[in-house]
């Protein structure tokens, strides 16, 4: 992997079309968040991933960090998180991809059936991690190439429609400085659109030339950056902030562009059809990584054996895979029980399965300055520059905006001193009841570890 291969796995990993309209939904004055987002969190993210990728390469990535940093349990901790996570995240991202195709190709279909793609995706996804990492990368290449293309339609389609037939949406100075507003139910989707960078250190090995992640990381940043501002202006360029849906968005936006052009119809089946098989693409870099994050954590005794079975032939963590399989296929199940339509059980997988994903970054931003406390004559090919004490901000900077994200992920209304229990107390029971799993299956592999360290079987 080069520059180019490297900067693509990222781009895949990070840009989101789950959530494009999500951020969209805010209004205009998403543009203005997105700028401050970036600013604010996503460089000293995207810096403090760089030295640590670079000083501490290998397959674990945030795993070996931690470990590093605050031990053996915190670093078990992390590693069940960022697994997790993505078991939980993937049925919400195919049931976006289920709506999605209801509306382009199958009108009617019954949430029944919907559900049934779902599982069929999800064990697809596995599949695909299942065989070499070329075959992944390679799949994660593609993705990112047509999330480029869709974003770049969807953009100049809004700039040419908003020239031709007058803007949807106020794009003045007022409207697009970040206000709170009535806009704090999708703020943390902001934020979660743009982690997800540290994914590539779990495929350092397969870098030719460690000193180009930090290019490649940074490549990615700027592209992510523009490629986000661009789709929120086409989107609500196009449509107004009130007529977003946070599943047809995406769709509705591509009919009111095609809409005079002849063959409208069939440009939107196609390009509705490649951001489809984007979202994939998503799933597909997030289970190579936190795969194997989780099989390194398994070879070190942190968690069950389970999840460190690998493929003899392809080197792959099949074990990992095939239970982040088992529990997408089992999230969706018990949801779809609750559901009364798609939107409502995409927004309620995607806000729990959120709080899970930013959770390990509770962990992160710490470990970055404990090592630099501890280990601070490792060679570091990229290097934050200043003091402990710039460090800290900057860790504390990113940890103020990922409490803030996870609270409102939780608490939606917190902004107008509501809390709508409906909706946030099951939120908050899945996390908690992930939490206490969690520390229950650590409990169990600290304990067999040292029962493996004892016979010989562990050294470390």
């Amino acid at each position: 992997m080069r520059v180019g291969s490297t900067a693509l796995f990222a781009l895949c990993a990070v840009i989101s079309l789950d959530t494009l309209t999500a951020v969209a939904s805010i209004g205009v004055c998403a543009i203005g968040w997105l700028l401050v987002t970036f600013v604010v969190f996503v460089i000293p993210y995207g810096r403090i991933t760089s030295e640590l990728s670079t000083a501490y390469p290998g397959q674990g990535g945030i795993y070996d960090w931690v470990l590093r940093a605050f031990g053996h349990r915190w670093a078990a901790r992390t590693s069940w998180l960022y697994w997790i996570n993505v078991g939980l995240w993937m049925p919400a991202v195919y049931i976006l991809f289920a709506g999605m195709f209801t509306e382009l190709f199958a009108p009617g279909m019954s949430l029944r059936w919907q559900i049934l793609l779902c599982i069929a995706l999800t064990w697809s996804t596995v599949w695909i991690c299942n065989l070499s990492v070329g075959v992944g990368v390679w799949v994660t290449k593609i993705a990112a190439s047509l999330k480029i293309l869709v974003i770049l339609l969807l953009g100049g389609g809004g700039f040419w429609y908003g020239l031709s037939h007058g803007m949807a949406s106020d794009f003045t100075l007022a409207a697009m400085t970040p206000s709170t507003g009535n806009v704090s139910a999708f703020l943390p989707a902001l934020v979660f659109n743009v982690i997800g960078f540290e994914l590539v250190a779990t495929l350092s090995e397969e870098m030719r030339d460690l000193g180009d992640l930090p290019k490649a990381l940074f490549l990615a940043i700027g592209l992510t950056a523009a490629l986000y501002l661009f789709s929120t202006l086409g989107i609500l360029m196009a449509l107004p902030e009130g007529e977003v849906g946070l599943l047809s968005g995406v769709i509705d936006t591509l009919r009111i562009l095609f809409a005079e052009l002849s063959g409208g119809v069939l440009m939107v089946k196609l390009v509705g059809g490649l951001a489809l098989l984007t979202l994939m693409g998503n799933m597909v870099a997030w289970t190579m990584g936190s795969s194997r994050a989780a099989a390194e954590a398994s070879a070190e005794g942190e968690l069950p054996r389970q999840w460190g079975r690998m493929s003899h032939r392809h080197g792959t963590p099949v074990g990992a895979n095939t239970l982040t399989g088992l529990v997408s296929t089992s999230v969706i199940a018990v949801y779809a029980l609750f559901a009364e339509n798609a939107d409502d059980l995409f927004w309620s997988l995607f806000a729990f399965s959120s709080c899970i994903a930013l959770l390990p970054y509770l962990m992160m931003f710490p470990a970055h300055v404990k090592l630099r406390l501890i280990d601070p004559h490792r060679p570091r090919p990229y290097r934050v520059a200043g003091n402990p004490m710039v460090q800290g901000a900057y860790a504390a900077q990113c940890l103020l905006v990922i409490v803030v994200a996870i609270v409102l992920f939780i608490f939606p209304e917190l902004s107008s001193a509501q809390v709508e229990w409906r909706y946030s107390g099951p939120v908050m029971v899945g996390v908690i009841a992930t939490l206490v799993i969690g520390e229950v299956m650590v409990k169990c592999a600290a304990d067999h570890r040292i029962q493996r360290c004892k016979t010989g079987q562990l050294v470390r």
